[in-house]
């Protein structure tokens, strides 16, 4: 029972040819598909609260300021309302919320 393919020509191939092929062969094919993954946040979940919270409180003083720097006459505007509602949110009562720290470690 023969074993492997049969040669192409009349003789078998050389390790030299066959490398050779090999080479031109890989030369020739598509590169691999590249999976990406998408990256995992490692920080805490205290971490990932506190982020935003900040984040917010920041905004909040950035609104408060954009609201005293309003002229007069924009005072009653869609603006100045939506800058006091803004204003008016009690963020220090969230940022005081600590999430559980979990797998009993609370």
């Amino acid at each position: 029972m023969p074993r492997g393919r049969q040669p192409e020509g009349d003789t078998t191939l050389t390790n030299a040819e066959r490398q050779a092929r090999y080479r031109a062969r890989q030369k020739t094919s598509q590169p691999r598909a590249v999976i990406k993954r998408p990256k995992v946040d490692r920080r805490s979940r205290v971490q990932r609260w506190d982020d935003p919270t900040a984040t917010m409180m920041t905004i909040q003083a950035e609104c408060a300021a954009w609201f005293d720097a309003l002229p007069e006459s924009l005072r009653d505007s869609a603006t100045a309302t939506a800058l006091q509602e803004i204003m008016e949110l009690d963020l220090e009562a969230i940022a005081a919320i600590r999430p559980p720290r979990g797998y009993g470690r609370d």
